[in-house]
């Protein structure tokens, strides 16, 4: 059994005698992954109300997040279900493999149950959830940001942002020896407004963290706080498999030369079968050296003007980011909020919906019906010509089925006037 500091002598930490063996908190049954993954869920007072453990307050909780975000379940040989690291240690590679390690998954409400070899039972809301989620999340990563919280609270409160993909679900954005905070902050708005999550900076010049970048990031913490620091180039790309350097100056290297949008593409294929990426960017005053774009598997040049190429360091990671998120089946154009729901290219409807061909044809009859009780076809032999005209050029305009019950309510109108206008038009003789 591990005791924690003096601080929080009353919340200990054992782990179960099960395999595999659990970190939990003495005489809950609750692990330290599920403390951490309620308090990162919702708020911490929240979370910590949920679990109801006594003795667990924010007073005590910090020890129990440094057990996590500092990974000291690997010296003990435990993790935790829901943990990545559950499944690394069971050797689950693959989906398949994560079925049949149990007995049985029920998805949804139990109408779908998938049969594997094991002897515990898992659930899941449906399948695409269980798709994305069966090799379990970086609960470490998700203390860290916790712990973030706990010590220093909700910076910005009202600005609202967290990562919108796991972890190596999107390319990392690396800065070689970025000059300026401010332009850190920049990229940081750049990368959060198109859902680039992984920010990494190798050798800033003003140190890390700064808070000037914090304030250019204008509500992107989420993206400064998790922003990694490198001592050099080689230690920021070691885990990718594949990462692209981007550049105005032509080199002299026998490599690819792509464009933004043919290198996501390229980028998307091989994330989807599960490399890591990334996109590396130069210096503001000079870019990046041949040697150090050696490193790269491809190149990135940006179509621009060719007698005025220079990009600001923003600038070039937003039009990637740009190029990233159009691909994204799941995006939406402009904000989302409670009131304001996804919007996609195309009319917006609203809640009103398209006209049908009844309501449509409706529409047309009375049209010209009233049209030929005042005289409008004429001469009478001109009549089917016209009638085509007329219903082509409404049939082109993709009325809403309000739009119809608008028009035909101003034929109604100028045909019979409406209201004291109606009742002056029926005193005429």
């Amino acid at each position: 059994m591990q005791q924690l500091p003096p601080a929080a002598s009353n919340v200990k930490i054992e782990i179960s005698a099960q395999r595999p063996a659990t970190p939990e908190i003495t005489g809950t049954g609750v692990s330290v992954g599920g403390v951490i993954h309620a308090c990162h869920s919702a708020t911490i007072d929240q979370g910590l109300s949920q679990l109801n453990i006594p003795g667990l307050t924010r007073d005590t909780l910090d020890p129990v997040l440094q057990y996590c975000a500092e990974l000291r379940c690997v010296a003990d040989q435990a993790s935790c279900p829901g943990c990545k690291r559950r499944t690394e240690m069971l050797g689950l590679e693959t989906l398949d493999q994560f079925i049949l390690h149990h007995k049985e998954i029920v998805v949804g409400d139990g109408a779908i149950r998938l049969q594997g070899q094991g002897t515990q039972t898992a659930t899941t809301s449906c399948l695409e959830t269980l798709a994305k989620q069966w090799s379990g999340e970086n609960y470490w990563f998700w203390a860290r940001r916790v712990i973030r919280k706990l010590r220093h609270g909700i910076r910005r409160a009202q600005m609202q942002g967290e990562p919108v993909a796991g972890d190596g679900e999107t390319p990392s954005v690396i800065l070689m020896e970025p000059q300026l905070a401010d332009n850190i902050g920049m990229v940081a708005r750049a990368c959060a407004n198109f859902g680039l999550d992984d920010l990494r900076l190798v050798s800033p010049r003003d140190g890390w963290p700064n808070e000037k970048a914090r304030i250019a990031a204008s509500g992107a913490n989420y993206i400064i706080d998790d922003a990694k620091s490198f001592a050099g180039l080689d230690d920021s790309i070691a885990d990718l498999n594949w990462m692209v350097a981007t550049t105005a100056r032509q080199r002299d290297l026998r490599k690819p030369v792509m464009t933004p949008e043919q290198a996501i593409a390229e980028m998307r294929t091989r994330i989807g079968r599960g490399e890591r990426c990334g996109i590396l960017f130069g210096r503001e005053r000079n870019g990046l050296e041949t040697s150090e774009v050696a490193n790269a598997d491809a190149l990135v040049m940006i179509p621009v003007n060719s007698r005025f190429a220079s990009l600001n360091l923003a600038q070039a990671v937003l039009l990637m980011g740009y190029e990233w998120m159009r691909g994204d089946p799941g995006r939406s154009l402009g904000r989302v909020t409670t009131f304001e729901r996804p919007m996609a290219e195309g009319v917006n409807m609203g809640h009103d919906r398209a006209a049908t061909k009844e309501e449509l044809l409706g529409f047309f009859q009375h049209l010209e019906r009233e049209l030929a009780t005042l005289g409008f076809f004429n001469p009478e032999h001109r009549r089917p010509t016209v009638v085509q005209n007329i219903r082509t050029l409404f049939s082109r305009m993709g009325a809403t089925e309000q739009e119809v019950r608008t028009l035909r309510g101003i034929v109604a109108t100028l045909a019979q006037g409406k209201g004291a206008a109606r009742k002056g038009k029926s005193q005429v003789p």
